[in-house]
Protein backbone atom coordinates (compact mmCIF):
# COMPACT_ATOMS: atom_id res chain seq x y z
CA UNK A 1 0.00 0.00 0.00
CA UNK A 2 3.26 2.45 0.51
CA UNK A 3 3.92 2.88 -3.37
CA UNK A 4 0.33 3.07 -3.95
CA UNK A 5 -0.20 5.76 -1.14
CA UNK A 6 2.92 7.70 -2.56
CA UNK A 7 1.69 7.71 -6.20
CA UNK A 8 -1.75 9.06 -4.86
CA UNK A 9 0.32 11.70 -3.16
CA UNK A 10 2.85 12.80 -6.41
CA UNK A 11 -0.44 13.45 -8.38
CA UNK A 12 -2.19 15.24 -5.80
CA UNK A 13 0.46 17.50 -5.37
CA UNK A 14 0.86 17.77 -9.55
CA UNK A 15 -2.71 18.32 -9.13
CA UNK A 16 -2.14 21.28 -7.20
CA UNK A 17 0.55 22.72 -8.58
CA UNK A 18 -1.34 22.90 -12.14
CA UNK A 19 -4.84 24.85 -10.52
CA UNK A 20 -1.67 27.18 -9.18
CA UNK A 21 -0.19 27.79 -12.03
CA UNK A 22 -4.10 28.35 -14.13
CA UNK A 23 -4.96 30.90 -11.26
CA UNK A 24 -1.97 32.67 -12.04
CA UNK A 25 -1.79 32.66 -15.95
CA UNK A 26 -5.84 33.41 -15.40
CA UNK A 27 -4.93 36.08 -12.86
CA UNK A 28 -1.87 38.16 -15.52
CA UNK A 29 -4.28 37.56 -18.62
CA UNK A 30 -7.27 39.53 -16.40
CA UNK A 31 -4.75 41.99 -15.50
CA UNK A 32 -3.57 42.75 -18.84
CA UNK A 33 -7.13 42.49 -19.96
CA UNK A 34 -7.70 45.33 -17.33
CA UNK A 35 -4.67 47.04 -18.16
CA UNK A 36 -5.50 47.28 -21.92
CA UNK A 37 -9.40 48.64 -21.33
CA UNK A 38 -8.04 51.44 -19.07
CA UNK A 39 -5.60 52.80 -22.13
CA UNK A 40 -8.99 53.06 -23.97
CA UNK A 41 -10.71 54.74 -21.35
CA UNK A 42 -12.38 58.10 -21.29
CA UNK A 43 -8.73 59.40 -19.94
CA UNK A 44 -6.12 60.34 -21.74
CA UNK A 45 -3.40 58.34 -21.98
CA UNK A 46 -0.57 59.87 -23.99
CA UNK A 47 2.36 57.51 -26.15
CA UNK A 48 5.58 58.48 -24.37
CA UNK A 49 7.68 57.16 -27.25
CA UNK A 50 9.48 59.75 -29.64
CA UNK A 51 8.31 58.43 -32.63
CA UNK A 52 7.25 61.06 -35.34
CA UNK A 53 3.65 61.37 -33.56
CA UNK A 54 2.20 60.56 -30.18
CA UNK A 55 -0.50 58.04 -30.51
CA UNK A 56 -3.39 58.96 -27.64
CA UNK A 57 -6.33 56.53 -27.85
CA UNK A 58 -9.81 57.17 -27.13
CA UNK A 59 -13.16 55.41 -25.55
CA UNK A 60 -14.74 53.95 -29.03
CA UNK A 61 -11.32 53.14 -30.29
CA UNK A 62 -10.70 56.00 -32.58
CA UNK A 63 -7.12 57.79 -32.66
CA UNK A 64 -5.72 61.32 -32.20
CA UNK A 65 -2.67 62.53 -33.66
CA UNK A 66 -1.03 65.37 -31.25
CA UNK A 67 2.46 66.62 -32.08
CA UNK A 68 5.33 64.59 -31.05
CA UNK A 69 6.62 65.10 -27.33
CA UNK A 70 9.74 65.95 -26.12
CA UNK A 71 10.94 65.04 -22.83
CA UNK A 72 10.00 68.51 -20.94
CA UNK A 73 6.24 68.59 -22.34
CA UNK A 74 5.72 64.99 -21.33
CA UNK A 75 7.20 65.73 -17.70
CA UNK A 76 4.75 68.80 -17.49
CA UNK A 77 1.96 66.53 -18.64
CA UNK A 78 2.97 64.22 -15.54
CA UNK A 79 2.67 67.14 -13.38
CA UNK A 80 -0.69 68.03 -14.53
CA UNK A 81 -1.73 64.69 -13.10
CA UNK A 82 -0.54 65.73 -9.18
CA UNK A 83 -3.30 66.82 -6.86
CA UNK A 84 -3.90 70.07 -5.60
CA UNK A 85 -1.93 71.68 -2.64
CA UNK A 86 -3.17 72.70 0.78
CA UNK A 87 -5.75 70.20 1.04
CA UNK A 88 -4.24 69.56 4.78
CA UNK A 89 -5.02 73.41 5.25
CA UNK A 90 -8.36 73.49 3.52
CA UNK A 91 -9.78 69.89 3.65
CA UNK A 92 -13.24 70.34 2.66
CA UNK A 93 -14.21 73.18 -0.26
CA UNK A 94 -18.35 74.01 -0.14
CA UNK A 95 -20.37 71.85 -2.63
CA UNK A 96 -21.22 74.88 -4.60
CA UNK A 97 -17.99 76.80 -4.68
CA UNK A 98 -17.33 78.65 -7.78
CA UNK A 99 -13.79 77.32 -8.63
CA UNK A 100 -11.20 79.79 -10.25
CA UNK A 101 -8.88 79.45 -13.15
CA UNK A 102 -6.18 81.58 -13.52
CA UNK A 103 -4.64 81.78 -17.02
CA UNK A 104 -1.24 82.95 -16.94
CA UNK A 105 1.82 83.53 -19.77
CA UNK A 106 4.97 84.59 -18.82
CA UNK A 107 4.86 88.06 -16.74
CA UNK A 108 5.94 87.77 -12.93
CA UNK A 109 5.38 91.27 -12.26
CA UNK A 110 1.76 90.61 -13.26
CA UNK A 111 1.50 87.20 -11.82
CA UNK A 112 2.20 88.74 -8.12
CA UNK A 113 0.01 91.46 -8.41
CA UNK A 114 -2.64 89.37 -9.27
CA UNK A 115 -2.10 87.01 -6.41
CA UNK A 116 -1.51 89.70 -3.82
CA UNK A 117 -5.07 90.91 -4.53
CA UNK A 118 -6.58 86.88 -4.46
CA UNK A 119 -5.28 86.25 -0.94
CA UNK A 120 -7.42 89.65 0.23
CA UNK A 121 -10.49 88.25 -1.54
CA UNK A 122 -13.49 87.18 1.35
CA UNK A 123 -14.15 83.71 0.84
CA UNK A 124 -11.03 82.61 -1.01
CA UNK A 125 -10.33 79.77 1.18
CA UNK A 126 -13.46 77.98 -0.06
CA UNK A 127 -12.66 77.42 -3.20
CA UNK A 128 -10.08 75.94 -5.76
CA UNK A 129 -7.71 77.65 -7.72
CA UNK A 130 -6.79 76.38 -10.66
CA UNK A 131 -3.18 78.49 -12.25
CA UNK A 132 -2.84 77.13 -16.59
CA UNK A 133 0.55 77.98 -17.63
CA UNK A 134 1.83 78.85 -20.98
CA UNK A 135 4.51 76.06 -20.54
CA UNK A 136 7.28 76.08 -18.07
CA UNK A 137 8.85 79.37 -16.44
CA UNK A 138 10.94 78.92 -13.24
CA UNK A 139 9.94 81.96 -11.90
CA UNK A 140 5.94 81.95 -12.38
CA UNK A 141 5.87 78.32 -10.98
CA UNK A 142 8.06 79.58 -7.97
CA UNK A 143 5.28 82.52 -7.72
CA UNK A 144 2.36 79.94 -7.67
CA UNK A 145 4.29 77.22 -4.90
CA UNK A 146 4.18 80.35 -2.11
CA UNK A 147 0.70 80.51 -2.58
CA UNK A 148 -1.17 79.49 1.17
CA UNK A 149 -4.67 81.27 0.87
CA UNK A 150 -6.48 78.54 -0.95
CA UNK A 151 -6.05 74.79 -2.68
CA UNK A 152 -4.44 75.63 -5.41
CA UNK A 153 -3.97 73.09 -8.38
CA UNK A 154 -1.35 73.92 -11.32
CA UNK A 155 -1.33 72.90 -14.49
CA UNK A 156 0.95 73.33 -17.59
CA UNK A 157 0.12 73.65 -21.62
CA UNK A 158 2.33 70.52 -22.51
CA UNK A 159 2.27 71.52 -26.08
CA UNK A 160 3.06 75.68 -25.69
CA UNK A 161 5.44 76.45 -28.73
CA UNK A 162 8.36 77.52 -26.82
CA UNK A 163 8.55 73.99 -25.49
CA UNK A 164 9.41 72.89 -29.13
CA UNK A 165 12.52 75.05 -30.23
CA UNK A 166 12.87 72.41 -33.24
CA UNK A 167 9.49 71.17 -34.74
CA UNK A 168 5.93 72.10 -34.40
CA UNK A 169 3.79 73.67 -32.37
CA UNK A 170 7.40 75.87 -32.41
CA UNK A 171 9.54 77.02 -35.28
CA UNK A 172 10.36 73.99 -37.46
CA UNK A 173 13.32 73.77 -39.72
CA UNK A 174 11.85 74.71 -43.47
CA UNK A 175 8.91 77.28 -41.92
CA UNK A 176 8.11 79.52 -43.83
CA UNK A 177 8.10 82.89 -42.42
CA UNK A 178 6.24 86.36 -42.85
CA UNK A 179 5.05 86.52 -46.25
CA UNK A 180 7.09 84.00 -47.69
CA UNK A 181 5.69 82.75 -50.54
CA UNK A 182 5.78 77.91 -50.04
CA UNK A 183 6.20 77.86 -53.73
CA UNK A 184 9.24 79.58 -54.48
CA UNK A 185 10.86 79.73 -51.25
CA UNK A 186 10.04 76.00 -50.83
CA UNK A 187 8.66 76.03 -47.16
CA UNK A 188 5.87 75.04 -45.41
CA UNK A 189 2.86 76.82 -44.17
CA UNK A 190 -0.12 78.00 -45.06
CA UNK A 191 -0.49 82.22 -45.36
CA UNK A 192 -3.13 83.58 -43.33
CA UNK A 193 -5.71 86.18 -44.99
CA UNK A 194 -3.27 89.18 -45.26
CA UNK A 195 -0.41 86.88 -46.53
CA UNK A 196 1.56 86.10 -42.97
CA UNK A 197 2.92 83.00 -41.77
CA UNK A 198 2.48 81.91 -38.35
CA UNK A 199 4.37 83.10 -35.59
CA UNK A 200 4.38 80.76 -32.58
CA UNK A 201 4.52 83.36 -29.89
CA UNK A 202 1.24 84.69 -31.27
CA UNK A 203 -0.87 81.46 -32.29
CA UNK A 204 0.46 80.02 -28.33
CA UNK A 205 -2.86 82.98 -26.57
CA UNK A 206 -4.87 80.64 -28.65
CA UNK A 207 -4.02 77.07 -28.12
CA UNK A 208 -3.26 77.60 -24.75
CA UNK A 209 -6.60 79.21 -24.04
CA UNK A 210 -8.30 76.20 -25.66
CA UNK A 211 -6.38 73.60 -24.43
CA UNK A 212 -7.11 75.34 -21.32
CA UNK A 213 -10.98 75.34 -21.54
CA UNK A 214 -10.67 71.28 -22.32
CA UNK A 215 -8.66 70.18 -19.50
CA UNK A 216 -10.31 72.08 -17.39
CA UNK A 217 -13.75 71.29 -18.07
CA UNK A 218 -13.42 67.61 -19.28
CA UNK A 219 -9.81 66.94 -18.22
CA UNK A 220 -9.11 67.40 -15.19
CA UNK A 221 -10.41 64.83 -12.06
CA UNK A 222 -10.52 67.94 -10.05
CA UNK A 223 -12.84 69.70 -12.40
CA UNK A 224 -14.18 67.11 -14.91
CA UNK A 225 -17.59 66.39 -12.67
CA UNK A 226 -17.94 70.16 -11.03
CA UNK A 227 -21.62 70.87 -11.44
CA UNK A 228 -21.27 74.58 -10.75
CA UNK A 229 -20.18 77.74 -12.20
CA UNK A 230 -16.07 78.66 -12.83
CA UNK A 231 -14.69 81.86 -12.58
CA UNK A 232 -11.79 82.36 -15.30
CA UNK A 233 -9.53 85.04 -14.65
CA UNK A 234 -5.54 86.13 -15.54
CA UNK A 235 -2.83 87.37 -14.55
CA UNK A 236 -2.85 91.22 -15.30
CA UNK A 237 -6.56 91.02 -13.53
CA UNK A 238 -6.69 93.40 -10.00
CA UNK A 239 -9.56 91.63 -8.31
CA UNK A 240 -11.02 93.20 -5.25
CA UNK A 241 -12.20 91.84 -2.16
CA UNK A 242 -15.45 91.31 -2.49
CA UNK A 243 -15.59 89.82 -5.77
CA UNK A 244 -16.20 86.05 -5.10
CA UNK A 245 -18.91 87.08 -2.80
CA UNK A 246 -20.48 89.13 -5.29
CA UNK A 247 -19.70 86.56 -7.58
CA UNK A 248 -22.02 83.85 -5.78
CA UNK A 249 -24.72 86.63 -5.76
CA UNK A 250 -24.66 86.64 -9.71
CA UNK A 251 -24.64 83.15 -10.08
CA UNK A 252 -27.74 82.55 -7.66
CA UNK A 253 -29.77 85.48 -9.18
CA UNK A 254 -29.10 84.95 -12.91
CA UNK A 255 -31.68 82.01 -13.28
CA UNK A 256 -34.03 84.31 -11.66
CA UNK A 257 -33.57 88.10 -12.95
CA UNK A 258 -31.86 87.19 -16.17
CA UNK A 259 -32.78 83.65 -17.34
CA UNK A 260 -31.35 84.51 -20.96
CA UNK A 261 -27.92 85.21 -19.34
CA UNK A 262 -25.14 83.02 -20.47
CA UNK A 263 -22.69 83.99 -17.89
CA UNK A 264 -21.66 86.16 -15.12
CA UNK A 265 -19.04 88.66 -14.99
CA UNK A 266 -16.90 90.64 -12.46
CA UNK A 267 -16.40 93.71 -14.81
CA UNK A 268 -18.28 95.18 -17.75
CA UNK A 269 -17.34 94.31 -21.38
CA UNK A 270 -15.43 97.73 -21.48
CA UNK A 271 -12.20 97.14 -19.80
CA UNK A 272 -11.80 101.00 -19.18
CA UNK A 273 -15.23 101.48 -17.27
CA UNK A 274 -15.67 100.35 -13.42
CA UNK A 275 -19.05 100.58 -13.69
CA UNK A 276 -22.61 102.58 -13.73
CA UNK A 277 -22.71 103.07 -9.94
CA UNK A 278 -26.19 102.77 -10.03
CA UNK A 279 -28.51 100.64 -7.76
CA UNK A 280 -29.56 98.22 -10.95
CA UNK A 281 -28.04 95.10 -12.41
CA UNK A 282 -26.65 94.96 -16.01
CA UNK A 283 -26.75 91.87 -18.51
CA UNK A 284 -24.58 92.68 -21.17
CA UNK A 285 -22.38 90.78 -23.65
CA UNK A 286 -19.65 88.90 -21.95
CA UNK A 287 -16.67 90.63 -21.22
CA UNK A 288 -13.32 88.85 -20.66
CA UNK A 289 -12.48 89.63 -17.61
CA UNK A 290 -13.40 87.88 -14.62
CA UNK A 291 -16.28 85.77 -16.36
CA UNK A 292 -17.94 82.86 -15.22
CA UNK A 293 -20.25 79.96 -16.62
CA UNK A 294 -20.95 76.63 -16.40
CA UNK A 295 -21.19 72.98 -17.75
CA UNK A 296 -23.98 73.74 -20.00
CA UNK A 297 -22.61 76.56 -21.35
CA UNK A 298 -19.13 74.95 -22.07
CA UNK A 299 -20.88 72.22 -23.78
CA UNK A 300 -22.59 75.03 -26.13
CA UNK A 301 -18.77 76.49 -26.85
CA UNK A 302 -17.76 73.16 -27.10
CA UNK A 303 -19.85 72.00 -30.28
CA UNK A 304 -18.29 75.41 -31.71
CA UNK A 305 -15.07 73.62 -32.19
CA UNK A 306 -15.01 74.37 -35.77
CA UNK A 307 -15.91 78.14 -35.86
CA UNK A 308 -13.31 78.67 -33.12
CA UNK A 309 -10.65 76.42 -34.84
CA UNK A 310 -10.82 77.05 -38.30
CA UNK A 311 -11.45 81.10 -37.91
CA UNK A 312 -8.37 83.43 -38.95
CA UNK A 313 -8.22 85.50 -35.77
CA UNK A 314 -5.47 84.51 -33.14
CA UNK A 315 -7.03 86.43 -30.33
CA UNK A 316 -9.25 83.54 -28.47
CA UNK A 317 -11.85 86.18 -26.89
CA UNK A 318 -12.19 87.94 -30.72
CA UNK A 319 -12.79 84.36 -31.94
CA UNK A 320 -15.71 84.11 -29.34
CA UNK A 321 -17.01 87.50 -29.93
CA UNK A 322 -17.06 87.54 -33.94
CA UNK A 323 -17.90 83.55 -34.63
CA UNK A 324 -18.59 81.76 -31.65
CA UNK A 325 -20.85 83.43 -29.88
CA UNK A 326 -23.13 85.18 -33.00
CA UNK A 327 -23.37 80.83 -33.64
CA UNK A 328 -25.43 80.72 -30.79
CA UNK A 329 -28.64 81.73 -32.49
CA UNK A 330 -29.31 84.24 -29.77
CA UNK A 331 -27.42 87.12 -28.02
CA UNK A 332 -24.98 86.22 -25.36
CA UNK A 333 -25.82 88.06 -22.30
CA UNK A 334 -23.95 88.18 -18.90
CA UNK A 335 -25.75 89.62 -15.76
CA UNK A 336 -23.03 91.98 -13.50
CA UNK A 337 -23.26 94.69 -11.29
CA UNK A 338 -22.95 98.25 -11.26
CA UNK A 339 -19.37 98.56 -9.79
CA UNK A 340 -16.21 96.46 -10.97
CA UNK A 341 -15.24 93.54 -8.63
CA UNK A 342 -12.04 93.18 -10.89
CA UNK A 343 -9.70 95.56 -13.23
CA UNK A 344 -7.53 95.17 -16.66
CA UNK A 345 -4.43 96.79 -15.09
CA UNK A 346 -1.88 95.78 -18.12
CA UNK A 347 -0.09 98.23 -20.05
CA UNK A 348 1.68 96.51 -22.66
CA UNK A 349 1.25 93.25 -24.61
CA UNK A 350 1.49 89.55 -23.32
CA UNK A 351 4.99 88.58 -24.16
CA UNK A 352 6.15 92.30 -22.74
CA UNK A 353 6.14 92.90 -18.80
CA UNK A 354 8.91 89.62 -17.95
CA UNK A 355 11.50 91.67 -16.15
CA UNK A 356 11.61 94.57 -13.56
CA UNK A 357 12.56 97.19 -15.82
CA UNK A 358 9.84 96.15 -18.44
CA UNK A 359 7.43 95.66 -16.35
CA UNK A 360 4.78 97.75 -17.36
CA UNK A 361 3.56 98.71 -14.12
CA UNK A 362 4.11 102.17 -12.65
CA UNK A 363 7.13 101.93 -10.52
CA UNK A 364 6.56 98.34 -10.14
CA UNK A 365 3.20 99.19 -7.98
CA UNK A 366 -0.24 99.02 -9.49
CA UNK A 367 -2.49 102.42 -8.38
CA UNK A 368 -5.97 100.48 -8.05
CA UNK A 369 -7.88 102.30 -5.28
CA UNK A 370 -9.78 99.89 -3.43
CA UNK A 371 -12.47 101.52 -1.23
CA UNK A 372 -14.64 100.10 1.55
CA UNK A 373 -17.46 99.30 -1.18
CA UNK A 374 -14.80 96.89 -2.85
CA UNK A 375 -14.37 95.09 0.67
CA UNK A 376 -18.15 93.62 1.46
CA UNK A 377 -20.60 92.92 -1.20
CA UNK A 378 -22.15 95.59 -3.23
CA UNK A 379 -24.84 93.64 -5.06
CA UNK A 380 -28.58 94.26 -4.09
CA UNK A 381 -30.90 90.46 -4.74
CA UNK A 382 -34.04 93.26 -5.28
CA UNK A 383 -32.57 95.58 -7.98
CA UNK A 384 -33.86 94.95 -11.34
CA UNK A 385 -32.02 94.56 -14.43
CA UNK A 386 -30.54 97.03 -17.30
CA UNK A 387 -30.11 95.32 -21.20
CA UNK A 388 -28.04 96.93 -23.25
CA UNK A 389 -28.73 95.81 -26.68
CA UNK A 390 -26.96 96.80 -29.59
CA UNK A 391 -23.24 97.49 -28.00
CA UNK A 392 -20.18 98.59 -29.64
CA UNK A 393 -17.40 96.13 -30.61
CA UNK A 394 -16.53 92.82 -32.14
CA UNK A 395 -19.22 91.42 -33.84
CA UNK A 396 -20.57 88.49 -36.43
CA UNK A 397 -19.04 89.70 -39.71
CA UNK A 398 -15.32 91.06 -38.35
CA UNK A 399 -12.79 88.86 -40.60
CA UNK A 400 -10.13 88.86 -37.94
CA UNK A 401 -6.87 90.14 -37.68
CA UNK A 402 -5.10 86.99 -38.81
CA UNK A 403 -2.28 85.66 -37.65
CA UNK A 404 -4.24 82.33 -37.79
CA UNK A 405 -4.22 80.47 -40.71
CA UNK A 406 -1.50 77.56 -40.72
CA UNK A 407 -3.74 74.37 -41.44
CA UNK A 408 -1.31 72.71 -38.41
CA UNK A 409 -2.71 74.83 -35.89
CA UNK A 410 -6.35 74.40 -36.98
CA UNK A 411 -5.71 70.48 -36.50
CA UNK A 412 -4.14 71.21 -33.53
CA UNK A 413 -6.85 73.27 -32.32
CA UNK A 414 -9.46 70.92 -33.43
CA UNK A 415 -7.78 67.54 -32.09
CA UNK A 416 -7.44 69.78 -28.22
CA UNK A 417 -11.33 69.52 -28.91
CA UNK A 418 -11.37 65.78 -28.94
CA UNK A 419 -8.47 64.93 -25.93
CA UNK A 420 -10.94 63.93 -23.59
CA UNK A 421 -14.46 64.03 -25.43
CA UNK A 422 -15.51 61.92 -28.91
CA UNK A 423 -18.89 61.74 -30.25
CA UNK A 424 -20.21 64.41 -27.45
CA UNK A 425 -23.35 65.72 -28.30
CA UNK A 426 -24.03 68.45 -25.82
CA UNK A 427 -27.11 70.01 -25.39
CA UNK A 428 -27.95 73.39 -26.67
CA UNK A 429 -30.07 74.80 -23.97
CA UNK A 430 -28.37 77.11 -21.49
CA UNK A 431 -28.72 75.92 -17.33
CA UNK A 432 -28.69 78.10 -14.57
Amino acid sequence: MAPYKKTQFKDAAFRRYLYVVFVTGLGVFLLLFLLKSNSTSDVVTTSQSHDAVDDVVFSKGEKLNLPKQNELSISLAQRNQLPARNLDLYPNLPKDHITIVLYVHNRPQYLKVVIQSLSQVVGIGETLLVVSHDGYFEEMNSIIDGIKFCQVKQIFFPYSPHLFPNSFPGVSPGDCKEKDDPTKMHCTGNPDQYGNHRSPKIVSLKHHWWWMMNTVWDGLKETRQHQGHILFIEEDHFIFPNAYRNLQILVELKPLKCPHCYAANLAPSNVKSRGENWDMLAAERMGNIGYTFNRTVWRNIHKKANQFCLFDEYNWDITMWATVYPSFGSPVYSLRGPRSSAVHFGKCGLHQGQDERGACIDNRVVDIEVGEIDKVPNIKQEWSVHVYKHQAGYQAGFKGWGGWGDKRDHQLCLAFASMYLLGDSPSSSKSD
